[in-house]
């Protein structure tokens, strides 16, 4: 919690969800605290949309952007008026950072030299061929719909995936080709061949950072100080060292800003923290969005499957609500409710809440359900009122079923909270995004083997408190 306040007076930057924006966000964070701005990183959280509504909202201070990003996707429109357009938004920007990160299409060399591909005009000739992309380049109206309509592709099989996993799935051949940034160290150590964009689609994607016109004096100058700093060749070797060697974005960063400005970014202890500490303190985040959104659940669950329980036609239409929840994608329920609560633990929160509902609100209206006519005739001859006979009779009966309903929705919360880690709300998703946008499995089981071991420990829990509160008679 103490973290939580300390991080909420600090400017917040962020970062999307692959490496080099992670590197940039790290690079800023560490700049701002070497010239006395304290600062946080909101490292991986998601995509351009999602940075820079919460730019917007204020949610965030600053994050790392491409200003072909910016021209296409988010202010469309002219450069000269581009700067009042952001201004309408509250939003300004630095100078380029010093290099343009363009999209590129790339091949393996085998089967560029195999099929004569040198530019995307001869890769649209093969329809046959199957193409992988990131699912953020997909959806773009400067990635896959502009390129399909200038090349005239008639691909058959476009797929989304992680930008981090096509290069494996390229190298495997699943796909044919795949999107990539021009300062990705892949392309070098995969022997990839981008091909020419002879059309010129892509516009110059220029680095820089987009901050709030709110910004403190001084945290607008410490963003400012990294105008210029970066080169092309530069962020090639940073991305290669975090991707390729396996270095903590960290000690990248804080390299970068004693190299550059011979001061330190404070990020030592940072780098030193061991993985029993990282996972300590991923727990405690972890715990804290299940145990909020199952208490919640629990208050509000336990109510409605009595309501299901007592009546009928009221419960089909609690019990088709929370199943109709159940259908949503956790991901995408997680964006929606971005616009309503932000980025952070509250949208986490709110979407485990309602992804608990179901599994409490079905099993106690099938426990009251499933009392014995018998024994509700003889409460009612002992002369109980209903609420009595609910309280000291239906409920007691109805306990283990209720029981087993927080059960199921504590393992479902433990598992889907993973996925906070992509709206800034941590927990074990944190080293799991991380180890997957870095191929790193140690990362990975990092955050796996907790979670797993934490759903085991929350059933063994619920086990135990079944064995003691309810009688053996009544055990399921």
């Amino acid at each position: 919690m103490i973290a939580l306040l300390v991080a909420a007076a600090a400017v917040q930057i962020g970062s999307k969800a692959f490496t080099e924006s992670v590197i940039l966000g790290e690079i800023a964070t560490q700049t701002c605290a070497a010239s006395g701005v304290q600062s946080a990183h909101r490292r991986e959280l998601g995509g351009t949309r999602v940075l820079f509504d919460a730019l917007a909202a204020g949610q965030i201070g600053a994050y790392p952007e491409y200003s072909g990003t910016i021209l296409q996707e988010l202010s469309p429109g002219d450069e000269a008026g581009l700067d009042g357009r952001l201004a309408a938004r509250g939003i300004a920007r630095t100078k380029s950072i010093g290099f343009n990160d363009t999209y590129a299409i790339g091949v393996r060399r085998e089967l560029a030299q195999r099929l004569g591909l040198a530019t995307i005009s001869d890769l649209a000739k093969h329809p046959e061929l199957p193409i992988g992309l990131s699912n953020e380049f997909l959806e773009r109206k400067d990635g896959w719909p502009k390129l399909r309509d200038a090349y005239r592709f008639q691909q058959r099989n476009v797929r989304g995936m992680v930008h981090d996993l096509a290069y494996r799935a390229l190298a495997s051949s699943a796909i044919a080709a795949t999107d990539l940034y021009s300062t990705d160290a892949e392309i070098a150590a995969y022997d990839l061949v981008v091909l020419r964009d002879d059309k010129r689609v892509f516009p110059e994607y220029q680095a820089l950072f987009l901050y709030r016109k709110d910004l403190a004096p001084e945290s607008v100058a410490g963003l400012r100080k990294l105008e210029g700093k970066i080169d092309e060749r530069a962020m090639i070797e940073m991305n290669a060292q975090a991707r390729l060697k396996g270095v903590p974005d960290t000690r990248i960063a804080a390299d970068f800003v004693v190299r550059t400005f011979g001061t330190s970014g404070g990020a030592q202890a940072a780098i030193a923290d061991s993985r029993a500490k990282r996972i300590g303190a991923r727990t405690l985040e972890h715990l804290q969005l299940v145990a909020i959104s199952l208490l919640a659940g629990i208050v509000v669950a336990i109510p409605l499957g009595i309501l299901a329980g007592k009546k009928p036609r009221a419960g089909q239409a609690v019990i088709g609500f929370a199943s109709l929840v159940q259908t949503i994608p956790s991901l995408a329920l997680l964006v929606f409710m971005i616009p309503l609560l932000g980025i952070g633990e509250k949208p986490a929160i709110a979407a485990l809440f309602l992804y608990s509902l179901l599994p409490m609100v079905r099993n106690t209206a099938e426990g009251l359900r499933g009392i014995s006519p018998d024994l509700r005739d003889s409460a009612i001859a002992l002369g109980l009122p209903p609420f009595a006979r609910l309280r000291l009779v239906e409920l007691p009966l109805a306990f283990p079923s209720i029981l087993a309903g927080v059960q199921t929705s504590a393992v479902i919360d433990i598992g889907t909270a993973t996925l906070g880690a992509l709206i800034g709300a941590g927990g074990y998703g944190q080293p799991i995004l991380t180890g997957i946008r870095l191929a790193d499995t140690g990362l990975i089981l990092e955050g796996a083997v907790p979670a797993a071991a934490l759903a085991l420990l929350a059933q063994g829990i619920f086990d135990a408190i079944g064995r003691v509160v309810i009688p053996r008679g009544l055990r399921l």
